[in-house]
C-alpha cells in the first residue's frame, strides 16, 4: 500500500511543525557579515581566501558534508529497496 500526503504551508510553518529553530536572524547576520567582506575583493585569487575563510571549516568541512549527504542518500535508497520488496510481497 502507497499513500502520499501534501501538505501545503510557508517553509516557516513547515520549521516549525518539525521542530526546527529559527535561524532567519543568524542567517541574516551571516550573510550581511560576507556581503561586507566581498565589497572589499579585487581579484579571484582574494575572492577565494575570503570564501575559505568564511566558509566553516573550510574545505574539511565541505567534504564532511558532502559525505554526510552521500550516506544519508545510500541509507534512504537502501531502506526504500528493503520497503517496496516487502510491500510487493
Amino acid at each position: 500500500m502507497k499513500v502520499n500526503v501534501e501538505v501545503e504551508c510557508t517553509p516557516e510553518e513547515a520549521r516549525s511543525l518539525m521542530g526546527l529553530p529559527d535561524v532567519s536572524e543568524a542567517n541574516s547576520i551571516y550573510v550581511d557579515n560576507i556581503a561586507n567582506a566581498m565589497k572589499g575583493v579585487s581579484s579571484p585569487d582574494q575572492l577565494q581566501q575570503y570564501a575559505q575563510a568564511l566558509a566553516p571549516m573550510g574545505q574539511v568541512g565541505l567534504k564532511l558534508f558532502q559525505s554526510f549527504v552521500e550516506g544519508g542518500m545510500r541509507a534512504g535508497a537502501a531502506a526504500a529497496g528493503k520497503t517496496s520488496s516487502k510491500s510487493d510481497d
